[in-house]
């Protein structure tokens, strides 16, 4: 789903970065309002478990895997803001120190996935109450308005693709939003289980306990340390469309990171090398998660006097 740089055109990948910019400083206006100091925990676990679960690949078509977005998940445990300020940590984690994801198309992917696939997820989480089936279709729609964005990003940005092969990634793009709708479904299951109440009282953000905190934060280091050794190494669905179209040719890197496509660089076990680098990773977006949590509440009592 992370659009690499030279995939797309300037005008687009601009155009994108000057929408997206403003647009997180809004959302991030509006997590400050309504910021809730008992979120600073969850966010913090939460950043790691889906920067953990997006690196693990599970195949959903000849040749193709997919893996979790997690934008619905951030949007049902932490509010839309939070969740939209929490995703973008984790792209921009990803295309800073694991050059997952381009750089210049960073704009691109946080609109994609951070704020339009945020939102996505929440409506028919809102309008069915937290029902199974709003959980579900907000996992599919999530995935389906990041995927039907950048596909029209690409598409804007003059990358032919035959309609053969803009059917077949629309089919592989439609099994992965059910496979995300029905990861959703379970892990919020879990959720509810170890913390009863958390999805009916989503909207008034309850206490987090501490065994859900460390349950989520196992869950992540599991993922990240011993997800890898089974993960799929299968192409995603915007990989496999760039070979098929040749674009993958156009592939640009604007630097080199010694965690570049999550393997440590120093260790020559590729294996060992992805296991490490992911659990270094789990720790950076936790800081930085915690970091953001700690400036959003922070931020709070000047909010309170420009407004008396």
């Amino acid at each position: 789903m992370h659009i690499p740089d030279g995939f797309l055109s300037i005008p687009v990948w601009g155009t994108m970065d000057v929408i997206a910019a403003p647009s997180i400083a809004l959302i991030a206006r509006r997590a400050q309002k309504e910021f809730d100091h008992r979120r600073i925990p969850l966010m913090g676990v939460m950043g790691a478990f889906i920067f953990a679960a997006q690196m693990i690949n599970f195949p959903v078509g000849s040749g193709t895997s997919g893996h979790l977005v997690g934008g619905a998940l951030l949007s049902f445990t932490l509010g839309p803001a939070a969740a939209s300020i929490v995703m973008t940590a984790i792209l921009a984690t990803q295309a800073l120190v694991f050059q997952d994801g381009g750089v210049l198309a960073l704009g691109a992917n946080v609109f994609n996935m951070a704020i339009a696939g945020v939102l996505a997820a929440y409506l028919p989480y809102v309008l069915l109450r937290g029902r199974k089936a709003g959980i579900f279709l907000g996992g599919m729609f999530s995935l389906l308005v990041s995927a039907a964005l950048a596909l029209t990003e690409l598409l804007r940005s003059g990358v032919r693709m035959a309609p053969a092969v803009l059917a077949i990634s629309i089919g592989l793009f439609v099994v992965s939003a059910i496979l995300e709708g029905a990861i959703t479904v379970a892990v919020m299951d879990a959720l509810e289980r170890i913390q009863p109440g958390l999805i009916r009282r989503a909207d008034s953000m309850p206490t987090i306990g501490r065994r859900l905190t460390l349950t989520i934060a196992g869950a992540a280091a599991l993922l990240a340390g011993f997800g890898v050794f089974i993960a799929s190494q299968r192409p995603d669905g915007i990989e496999r469309l760039a070979l098929q179209t040749g674009l993958a040719a156009h592939t640009r890197t604007l630097f080199t990171s010694p965690l570049a496509e999550y393997k440590l660089q120093v260790i020559s076990s590729p294996l060992l090398a992805k296991s490490l680098a992911g659990l270094m990773g789990l720790i950076v977006v936790y800081v930085l998660c915690f970091a953001v949590s700690r400036v959003l509440l922070a931020s709070r009592p000047a909010l309170g006097r420009e407004g008396a």
